[in-house]
């Protein structure tokens, strides 16, 4: 995994969850009241497709996968801080993480469930949200490409040093996550390290729906 990321910005992971409980997540967007906010793509210029930002108290399993993930992630973004001379601010569980995010005005949650339906897409962007930023975020295939849905593959574009920028696609088996950069990476230099800005998208989901989760370990203002 941290190869990957190195070497690419993005790593896909083994199973997370199960067809059963992909499925129960992908229920949950007609349960509107579980939602803080709803948005429509179009109606932006984000893209098209819809994605509904979740309330307090978050989904069991939901939490979960963001309280296991950060510990896990937490090693590779101090080391890449320490690649790029930049204050590696995340302390170690994210219970202390959000506290930090909520004391800084960062009190909205911010994971996501996102649907797709045919001729949708996501134009490529950076999930920010504040002044506090966590390094790395993770996606979650809800539903099985080829077979409920065609086309949708995850799109991670980086803006290389002094070249032309490189694309990385991927196609996000049901139930495995996608670990990626948020804003950018360490890549290695003639001159030490510096940052590749990166953004990701969804190319046009071609047929079918396509329901993914979002997983963003930073709070919104």
């Amino acid at each position: 995994m941290t190869d990957d990321l190195d070497s690419v910005g993005c790593a896909l992971t083994p199973p997370l969850l199960t067809p059963e409980q992909c499925k129960e997540l992908a229920g949950l967007y007609d349960e509107v009241h579980r939602f803080r906010a709803t948005v429509d793509m179009a109606r932006y210029r984000f893209g098209s497709g819809q994605y509904r930002y979740f309330d307090h108290p978050l989904p069991d399993v939901v939490a979960e996968l963001r309280a296991w993930f950060y510990p896990q992630l937490l090693p590779i973004v101090r080391e890449w801080a320490l690649r790029l001379g930049r204050p590696a601010p995340w302390p170690d569980s994210l219970e202390e993480w959000l506290d930090e995010c909520h004391r800084a005005g960062q009190t909205r949650p911010t994971p996501i469930l996102l649907k797709y339906q045919a001729d949708d897409w996501n134009a490529l962007h950076r999930d920010l949200y504040g002044d506090l930023v966590f390094p790395l975020q993770v996606v979650i295939g809800l539903d099985r490409p080829g077979v409920d849905y065609e086309g949708g593959e995850f799109l991670l574009i980086e803006q290389r040093p002094r070249a032309q920028s490189r694309g990385t696609v991927t196609s996000l088996p049901q139930g495995h996550g996608l670990i990626f950069t948020t804003r950018d990476r360490p890549v290695k230099s003639s001159r030490g390290w510096s940052a590749a800005p990166v953004r990701h998208g969804v190319s046009t989901v071609r047929s079918g729906l396509r329901h993914t989760l979002g997983l963003v370990f930073h709070d919104a203002a």
